[in-house]
């Protein structure tokens, strides 16, 4: 430490740098993501081998229902890139174009919810619960709702914070950073509904 320095900071000499190549604020969403990919993975290895121990597993998805996946698949991977273009405008410092893409991000993430509940809605009335369904083992509706509502459950709090940092965003309090930090988990979310889909629909599409 030069002399120089001390002149100018008193205090430098009693600081450390950080350990880290990244702020505090993006590592603790880096470690959140980590985490929660644990549990994720965890709940896909149990449905695995929940699923392979099952002689009777239904296979009740038809066409129409992978198709209905796939839409939702669609919608979750053009949400990802509309936050991206967000997080550009932000970087630019182009406030309106970042308000804009977040909310878009948004409303992207509010459809998809809308069409896995429609989708519940419609298992439900074929009699699926959550330890019983007409077609064969019980673990079916417990092992497909708990992955799919904890999946569903990330996109709506992904939803309500993407509008929050949005329109805190506008207002002038938060800054391009905080974006960026919350489309981390908005790719994380994407991400897991990509392993989702062919475990839970594709291995199960009625032949």
């Amino acid at each position: 430490m030069s002399q120089a320095n001390l002149a100018v900071d008193p205090h430098a000499a009693v600081m450390e740098e950080s350990p880290f190549a990244i702020p505090s604020s993006k590592l603790v969403m880096w470690l959140f993501i980590i985490s929660d990919a644990v549990t994720f993975g965890a709940f896909l290895f149990a449905y695995g081998y929940i699923r392979n121990a099952s002689t009777d597993w239904p296979t009740p998805f038809e066409h129409a229902s992978i198709w209905n996946a796939l839409l939702m698949t669609f919608i979750l991977v053009t949400s990802s890139l509309t936050i991206l273009f967000a997080v550009r405008a932000a970087q630019n410092d182009d406030r309106a174009g970042a308000f804009k893409w977040t909310l878009i991000t948004a409303g992207g993430g509010t459809l998809f919810a809308i069409l896995h509940l429609r989708e519940w809605s419609s298992l439900i009335g074929e009699g699926v619960r959550m330890f019983q369904n007409p077609w064969g083992a019980p673990m079916f509706g417990a092992t497909f709702f708990t992955i799919t509502g904890l999946h569903m459950l990330h996109v709506i709090g992904g939803v309500i914070a993407l509008t929050v940092v949005a329109l805190t965003y506008r207002a002038g309090r938060y800054s391009a950073k905080h974006i960026e930090i919350w489309s981390l988990y908005w790719h994380f979310v994407d991400i897991v509904w990509m392993f989702v889909v062919p475990m839970v629909y594709l291995l199960n599409m009625k032949r």
